[in-house]
């Protein structure tokens, strides 16, 4: 009997070993597979332009020259980098601000002032992810153009946040509910009002959500393309990542060039999200395993 027992123990423990030596593997993939693309960006961005195609596994005569090209605007497509890149900032951040701005209000009134079919409301909010927002960029375009929108960035900012504040609402009114109702009602025995409640009790407790989405809602802006090269028709009011698709018109794409102006463009988001990293985690999680 015993025999058998250390025999199922040690499959056991050979069982368990094989997996882990699996999941090891599989990450690696996975790591090798997600640095790929960075290691050729960089590779790229350090080679002078005329050795981008000599195809080496790194630059033979390494450079910052086309760094220094970028940030000088030295370059044709590059006449405008540091006001389209003002201009990616600029929506990205009216983009956050108006997704946590109606989010949290109505997050708040749903979940907090119960109020008659709020639950549907906000369910039915996220049907309208079931439409691909490519589908929508026409009807976008129309609706930016009777309100004399086009070619500003709210029009932007407005299309993105249509796209983000349903799923943010969700995620916010799902993280509130492991707020005790107990805390509305001590404060309301002390006299406070609604509004007194969501800014002094509401939203200092529901701040890793508000991170987490501000920061989803910032990303999103900060990488939209399609919508960006929609609505907005000059080359002063373009966002970054629009300008970046200049360098693809010519049959003798300056590839090293682009890929220094995308590893600036990316440092930004890099560093916020490793910034809040933390509130990344705690704030959608919680929110997305509630039910």
């Amino acid at each position: 009997m015993s025999v058998a027992v250390i025999r199922s123990d040690g499959f056991l423990a050979l069982r368990r070993g094989l997996g882990e030596v699996g999941l090891a593997a599989l990450a690696l993939v996975v790591l090798v597979w997600t640095l790929l693309p960075i290691y050729h960006m960089v590779m790229l961005a350090l080679t002078p332009v005329s050795e981008a195609f000599a195809g080496r596994y790194w630059p033979q005569h390494a450079t910052l020259e086309n760094f220094r090209i970028v940030l000088q605007e030295d370059h044709f497509f590059l006449q405008n980098f540091w006001r389209q890149l003002a201009n990616s900032v600029l929506v990205a951040l009216g983009t956050m601000a108006l997704v946590l701005a109606v989010a949290t209000l109505a997050s708040f009134a749903i979940g907090r002032l119960r109020l008659r079919f709020g639950h549907f409301i906000s369910n039915a909010a996220l049907l309208t992810y079931l439409i691909p927002a490519a589908f929508l960029a026409i009807p976008f375009y129309k609706v930016m153009g009777e309100y004399g929108l086009l070619n500003t960035r709210m029009a932007l900012v407005f299309a993105m946040s249509t796209f983000a504040i349903p799923y943010a609402i969700w995620v916010l009114q799902q993280y509130a509910e492991s707020i005790p109702m107990d805390l509305d009602e001590a404060a309301k025995v002390d006299g406070a009002t609604a509004l007194q409640i969501l800014c002094m009790v509401y939203i200092p407790l529901l701040r890793p959500a508000l991170i987490a989405i501000g920061t989803y809602a910032l990303l999103l802006a900060w990488n939209e393309y399609l919508y960006a090269f929609l609505l907005l028709s000059t080359e002063k009011q373009h966002t970054l990542p629009v300008a970046m698709g200049y360098f693809l018109v010519t049959d003798d794409s300056p590839w090293p060039i682009l890929m220094a102006t995308a590893i600036i463009y990316a440092l930004p988001p890099a560093a916020l999200y490793y910034a809040v990293r933390k509130y990344m985690v705690s704030g959608l999680v919680s929110g997305a395993t509630k039910t």
